[in-house]
């Protein structure tokens, strides 16, 4: 405790706290009261900004220089006091100077927050609104198919593999990355040239009511919604309002031109009764996953009804994806996509980096899914090291993160499904998740070695010194320097 204090003290007085205040606001999105709650949280400031640097736009350039010259004149404020006080001789007088000296890491940690509000309020809202105005306009004026991407998990790959087989034959356009917000979307909508047959937008989801907003915006003819797991949960509160959320793309969709995934616990629960596309990893509608091949050389399968087969050939791992890759193919092949452009666009289709790609390193496989962030992507990563077959298994993960009441459930639940995969070794972090998934894992009688690491960003630089050839590692999720 002693070490914590003495860490933060040093960096509060060192020359970096503006950009510590500054990089803290960048992660928070300049969102002050999420800024605030990370602050005041926070017990070690040391190691606050250790994954990731500053990227120095124009705001955090302003930010920084604001800091920097206040933090300055306070100082030189502090010094006149003490300076006037001692030629005065006042006795004891020096001491409120030098408190003023002492306070200014606190003082402009939250002095900061009033500029970074008001322009929040006064233009950064208003601008956005103006955005996101024109950006529906847009939308609706094309002739574009419009399809929308929504889901707690797997939403950038799904969208990748429409974008791959619709490219294969029609002019595409489609959000990169994970760009997907409003502000985003708007950006994404100007830059359309207006002669696109197909827009494929990512919905992401933040808080109630931004799938719904999104929907509106954009007005979707085709949604596929990839599934539903605890997440953002700090906003949500409640699983309920998860998936009315996510759901509520279905207002604006008819049913025949809605896709979901009917492996989603979640999700499945809000099917009975629906005349929605189901996919899994039995395939969808009347098209079946056949002749399987799994392995660390990709997913192979036959997609195949009474009259038509697609054959799948990629180099993504994990049975998982055969549900994704189903429903991409069929959604193209109802757009008039042929069989074989949709074969030759899927074939090609490699593992996105971060999301069960894989690299070697010392000889050993490393499965590298640290953009993973849900229950279903752990499943999903613990069957596959169950299935693959190696000298030594380790499975590395910290938890999960904006789980809400769902956090024990949830990791205690990760206990368990690690403990399915029976790896030789579990590699855990020291954070406020760690005792329920070793509970889980306690609970399931797991019999291999388990080792707690206290700095996480340490033992992943030495990966190389802790793997050996033969090894498979499972690397899920990794936390942000906001959560702890």
């Amino acid at each position: 405790m002693l070490n914590k204090i003495f860490n933060s003290f040093k960096t509060f007085y060192s020359p970096k706290f503006p950009v510590l205040i500054t990089y803290m606001l960048q992660s928070s999105e300049y969102h002050v009261l999420d800024y605030l709650i990370w602050f005041w949280k926070t017990d070690d400031f040391s190691k606050v900004q250790k994954r990731k640097e500053l990227q120095k736009t124009q705001v955090a350039k302003l930010i920084l220089l604001t800091l920097r010259i206040g933090i300055i004149f306070q100082i030189i404020f502090g010094l006149s006091l003490i300076y006037l006080n001692i030629v005065n001789k006042l006795v004891g007088g020096w001491g409120f100077g030098l408190g003023v000296i002492i306070l200014y890491p606190v003082l402009w940690s939250q002095i900061i927050t009033i500029p970074v509000f008001l322009a929040r309020v006064l233009y950064i809202n208003p601008k956005q609104k103006l955005m996101i105005k024109n950006s529906k306009n847009i939308f609706h004026k094309s002739q574009a198919l419009k399809i929308a991407v929504c889901g707690s998990y797997g939403k950038t790959s799904m969208k990748e593999l429409l974008l791959k087989v619709f490219a294969s034959e029609k002019k595409v356009a489609a959000t990169v990355g994970n760009m997907n917000v409003a502000t985003s979307h708007a950006s994404f909508a100007k830059s359309l040239n207006g002669d696109e047959e197909v827009l494929i937008l990512e919905f992401g989801e933040g808080r109630p009511g931004d799938v719904y907003s999104f929907s509106n915006t954009f007005g979707p003819d085709i949604a596929v919604i990839t599934g539903i797991s605890p997440a953002h949960l700090d906003k949500y509160k409640t699983m309920d309002n998860v998936s009315k959320d996510i759901l509520s793309v279905t207002k604006f969709v008819k049913p025949k031109n809605v896709y979901v995934n009917n492996e989603s616990n979640y999700l499945r629960s809000f099917l009975k009764n629906q005349k929605f596309n189901k996919y899994s990893k039995d395939g969808i509608g009347d098209f079946k996953a056949v002749n399987i091949k799994n392995d660390l050389s990709g997913l192979r399968f036959d997609l195949t009804n009474k009259s038509e087969t697609i054959k799948i050939r990629t180099k993504l791992l994990g049975r998982h994806q055969i549900g994704p890759l189903s429903s991409a193919a069929i959604l193209a092949l109802s757009q008039g996509i042929s069989i074989k452009a949709i074969e030759k666009a899927l074939n090609g289709i490699e593992p996105y980096e971060h999301r069960m790609s894989q690299y070697e390193l010392n000889g050993a496989v490393i499965i590298d899914d640290s953009y993973n962030g849900n229950i279903e992507g752990i499943e999903a990563g613990c069957k596959l090291l169950k299935e693959l077959k190696a000298n030594r298994k380790i499975y590395i993960s910290p938890g999960l993160v904006d789980q809400g009441k769902e956090t024990k459930n949830v990791h205690l639940k990760m206990g368990q499904l690690i403990a399915e995969a029976k790896p030789d070794q579990v590699v855990l972090m020291e954070n406020s998740v760690l005792k329920y998934i070793k509970q889980g894992l306690d609970q399931s009688n797991f019999k291999g070695d388990i080792q707690i690491e206290k700095d996480p960003l340490f033992y992943y630089n030495n990966l190389k010194h802790f793997v050996a050839k033969g090894d498979i590692v499972m690397m899920q999720n990794d936390w942000t320097d906001n959560y702890s």
